[in-house]
């Protein structure tokens, strides 16, 4: 329900934006982006310069809208980074799927009383596409302001909604970039962004955070015998078992070829053990009831990150592999002779 609130003399109102219908799976779509308080960038701001011109305003703004912020990915005219999100007008555009215009905002009772109407950047007109993930859910608008008072026909809706469509894409490639497109979940890229945060606040915390790196047994066979089809599907089916027995605190990802990282945050060798043997009984019991002529398995090595060792999540990936290396050298020599195929 929108909330009317009041400036700090009490005169006159405004109203303070609702969340939309799913706001948990709206804000885990924008988490997930991980795109909030990352630097400037050159294709976002072409967008806000060319709209500033395009439609002859002070300000244009890339504007994603967080939990209690709006935060700007590109600011075009406005020296702030963000402000709150109860008094952002965008707030109030994503609630909708067309263009939300505000014609004059020192005459709408919705913002009359705002304080970035009644001070700076003394907004009068306002107009805002909603931008949206690839799975519908809004991430926040690319947004016109104006100190004076305006109208907006539908040839400048059309030429605004041209614009946030190209804003719209820019953003879907930061999701393929992170997204591994076989799988689905994070590529190498993806997880070291993550991974990065996740090290960062173990060392703050001084609590320890664990790396498994897992390498498929016998996959160039299964490629090579059964063809690229069923390698691909036993990839994906890894991927899945993983989605299905992790944490959903766990980060994993496929980071080339067939092999996997996982990242446990806060976790003893113990627990992650444990978490991985999950995934190896969810691996037996998928060959179990599977009618394949070959079986899935994987080799597992395990290490404890250690700042003072691991300057870069690259070097933590890159002592997992020797790990797991020497776990499936030392599983080949014990095993038996014979073959992964029935």
């Amino acid at each position: 329900m929108n909330t009317p609130l009041k400036s700090l003399d009490a005169e006159p109102e405004f109203v303070a934006p609702a969340a939309p219908p799913d706001e948990l799976g709206r804000l885990a779509t924008l988490q997930k982006l991980d795109v909030l308080d990352t630097p400037p960038e050159e294709r976002f701001d072409r967008l806000t310069r060319l709209a500033r011109r395009l439609f002859d305003v002070p300000i244009a703004l890339v504007s994603l809208v967080d939990d209690s912020r709006q935060w700007f990915k590109s600011s075009d005219g406005l020296d702030a980074r963000e402000t709150p999100r109860n008094i952002s007008f965008c707030g109030h555009a994503i609630l909708g799927r067309e263009v939300f215009i505000v014609p004059d905002a020192s005459k709408d009772p919705r913002f009359a009383g705002n304080p970035l109407v009644r001070g700076e950047p003394n907004i009068r007109f306002y107009a805002g596409y909603p931008l949206r993930a690839a799975n519908g859910q809004p991430l926040g608008t690319l947004c016109l302001i104006d100190v004076i008072p305006r109208d907006f026909d539908a040839d400048d809706v059309g030429s605004l909604q041209d614009l946030a469509a190209m804003a719209e894409r820019e953003f879907a490639a930061v999701t393929l970039a992170t997204i591994d497109e076989l799988t689905g979940i994070s590529n190498r890229r993806g997880f070291a962004m993550l991974a990065e945060n996740v090290l960062k606040l173990g060392v703050r915390q001084s609590t320890p955070t664990i790396l498994a790196y897992l390498d498929l047994d016998h996959f160039k066979p299964i490629n090579d015998t059964f063809g690229h089809a069923a390698g691909d599907a036993v990839l994906v089916c890894i991927a899945n078992l993983m989605k299905q027995t992790f944490r959903e605190t766990d980060i994993f990802a496929r980071i080339g070829g067939d092999e996997f990282v996982a990242l446990f945050s806060n976790t003893s060798f113990a627990t992650a053990r444990q978490v991985v043997s999950r995934l190896d009984a969810a691996v037996a019991d998928f060959n179990q009831n599977c009618e394949r002529r070959f079986e899935i398995s994987f080799s597992c090595g395990f290490i404890g990150f250690d700042p003072n060792v691991h300057e870069s999540v690259d070097a933590l990936i890159a002592d997992g592999d020797r790990h797991m290396y020497m776990r499936k050298r030392a599983k080949n020599d014990q095993a038996a002779a014979g073959s992964n195929f029935r």
